[in-house]
Formats: structure tokens, C-alpha cells, sequence
């Protein structure tokens, strides 16, 4: 089994991780994976793709949303549903991860899923925005033959649990490279302790990396160096979609300054960014479960003072984790042979 980077003796900023060092420590996030690996039938093309969903909480999301944000830093993605999430600041439905041709049927799925969980959605009550985020894995995947059904998308979501989520070449990760090499799914957290008050966050990301070459990898910043030739692979558009959860108080606008800073984590690994990137990261905090309808027309919620420095600590969890997640994508990925014969090398950290 491979190793997360820590247990290779790797250790990323200075915050400490969290008991599972996963998303899934931030209470209640669960995650959940559909892998497809298999040859499609009556045709040469190969499935190598898959579908993860995140959920903020394990009860029904479109009668308790949590405060949410959205960040582009660079938008060459086809990510749904994010209009809404930055205009009213709320999630309501499982955050949906899969391969780009495949948003319109995960869409679905979740569609199917909330529908089934919220009869009055359409009817007694207004419709449901979805949140699902993509990165192109056509080198590995035959993404013309679009087999990722609906029905994936709700397995993932049955499937989410709050134990330490797989990592690697799983679920939406499944086809995905990174630096040239394996990528795919990769996790990390952080635990800010604010002594004098007696308080403490988490914070917790989960990334799905497709993006860059062996030379932009920063493997210097790592004491690490490549085992083998310098994959001369790169995505074809390179992408990444980070998620990002914490039980830190934080109203929309607060989240989203957060949630930039996963750009510097992300930096550091050596990405610039590049033209054809879809960089998107979407962030979620279950503080405040935040009810569909209520009798008061004013409400009250707890937020974090803007000049605490506990906003600089969550600035800082918010790099290390991103960066801790890309890498740990890496290691926990394996060398996986898709379609027309090609295969993407792990990386062999050394």
C-alpha cells in the first residue's frame, strides 16, 4: 500500500494535522467514491474514470445548508451551480466530483438523489442548485463514451462515510495525472487551538489534481528527486478542483477570503496556473447549519472577528492543507493503464 507523504517523513507548514489527516476530520463531512475500471462493451474504449462526492453533513442538506464560497483562479472548467453558491453564500446538496463530459449525467444523479430526499422541491417549495466540479481525463478515460451514469453519482453519495477517505487513483480521480505522473484524489487537515479561548478549529481539504508536468513539480521543496525519466506526460487540460471544509464561524464573504489562500498551497507545489487550467476552489463551513424556512424574519449566527488572528492561522491552515492534499494525491496514487494501451507511472518518492 502506498504511504501518505508524512509517513515518508515529509512534513508540510507548521499547523498540526488532524487524527485522520483527511477532510473528514472537520465533524460530519463525509466522502464518498464510485471507481470505474473496465473495458465499455462492443467497443475498444476503456473506462477509467469514476465520480467522489463530499457531503458537509450527514442530514438533509437542502433543509439544513451550510455558508458556502466559491474561488476562480482560473476558470477553464465547466464546474456547475456556482453562480448561486456566491450569491446567496449557502450549499444545499453534495459537492460532486467527475470528468468533464460526464457534469451533465452526475448533475442528474444528485438531481435524482434530493429530489427523492425533499418531495416538496419543485412544488411547494423553490428548485435545487447542484454543485459538481470536473477535470478532463481523456488520456486515460474514453470520455466521448460518457459511462458515468446518474446512478454513480447517488452510489458515491451512499457511499460517503466519515472515515479517512481513499486517496489516489479512486473514484473521480480515477483517470487524473499530476505533474506528469498519477494523481488523482488527495486529502489533508489541519487543527488551529486558540488557547486563550478555549477553542479550536479544523480545517480540512480534499483536492481531485489534474494539472502540470514533471519540470514544474517542485520536488526540490521536498528533499525529494525522481526515481525514473521525467514523465514527459501533461493533461490536456490541466485542472484542479479543491474543496475545502471547516467548523470555523465564518460568514460567506470571510470564507471566501479563506479559501483563496488554497492558491498559495497550490503555488508552492510549482503550479503557475496556466491557460488552460480549470483551478476552482469551493469551500463550506458547517458552523451554521442554516434552515430552508423559518418563522423569524431575522436571524442570528456566531462569526469570527475579522482582526482575531485566528483568521491568519485559517490563511495559513488553508495553504498547508491544499499543498499537503496535492502531494498526498501523488503518493497515494498507482500506476493505472487506461485506454488505447496508455498508462501514467506513479511517482516514486525517494
Amino acid at each position: 500500500m502506498r504511504k501518505k507523504i508524512r509517513e515518508l517523513g515529509i512534513t508540510v507548514g507548521k499547523l498540526p494535522v488532524g487524527e485522520k489527516n483527511c477532510i473528514t476530520d472537520v465533524a460530519g463531512v463525509r466522502v464518498g467514491h464510485v471507481t470505474l475500471d473496465e473495458p465499455v462493451d462492443n467497443d475498444d474504449s476503456y473506462a477509467c474514470t469514476g465520480v467522489t462526492a463530499i457531503l458537509p453533513h450527514g442530514e438533509n442538506l437542502f433543509q439544513k445548508k451550510v455558508t458556502a464560497a466559491s474561488y476562480v483562479i482560473n476558470g477553464f472548467g465547466k464546474t456547475t451551480g456556482l453562480v448561486q453558491v456566491n450569491e446567496l453564500g449557502v450549499i444545499e446538496a453534495p459537492i460532486l466530483l467527475t470528468n468533464t463530459f460526464s457534469v451533465p449525467a452526475v448533475s442528474q444523479g444528485v438531481l435524482e438523489y434530493m429530489l427523492e430526499s425533499n418531495p416538496d422541491i419543485g412544488i411547494a417549495t423553490g428548485t435545487i442548485n447542484t454543485v459538481v466540479g470536473e477535470c478532463n481525463d481523456s488520456f486515460l478515460n474514453s470520455i466521448r463514451t460518457c459511462t458515468v451514469t446518474p446512478q454513480h453519482a447517488i452510489e458515491a453519495i451512499n457511499n460517503a462515510t466519515e472515515n479517512p477517505a481513499e486517496e489516489g487513483a479512486v473514484g473521480a480521480g480515477k483517470g487524473m495525472m499530476c505533474f506528469g505522473f498519477k494523481g488523482g484524489i488527495g486529502t489533508s487537515s489541519r487543527i488551529i487551538d486558540v488557547k486563550e479561548h478555549h477553542l479550536k478549529f479544523t480545517v480540512g481539504c480534499l483536492v481531485l489534481t489534474n494539472f502540470g508536468n514533471a519540470e514544474e513539480f517542485k520536488s526540490e521543496n521536498y528533499s525529494l528527486k525522481i526515481s525514473q525519466s521525467n514523465s514527459t506526460l501533461s493533461p490536456n487540460d490541466g485542472s484542479i478542483i479543491i474543496i475545502f471544509a471547516t467548523d470555523a464561524p465564518l460568514s460567506s464573504r470571510q470564507l471566501e477570503r479563506v479559501i483563496k489562500r488554497c492558491g498559495i498551497g497550490l503555488g508552492r507545489t510549482g503550479s503557475h496556473f496556466s491557460h488552460g487550467s480549470g483551478d476552482i476552489v469551493i469551500g463550506f463551513t458547517t458552523a451554521n447549519k442554516i434552515p430552508h424556512t423559518a418563522k423569524d424574519i431575522v436571524e442570528t449566527r456566531k462569526q469570527l472577528r475579522e482582526d482575531h488572528p485566528v483568521m491568519n492561522e485559517l490563511f495559513t491552515a488553508a495553504a498547508e492543507v491544499t499543498e499537503e492534499a496535492i502531494l498526498n494525491s501523488l503518493s497515494q496514487a498507482t500506476t493505472t493503464k487506461g485506454r488505447n494501451g496508455h498508462i501514467v507511472h506513479e511517482y516514486k518518492f525517494i
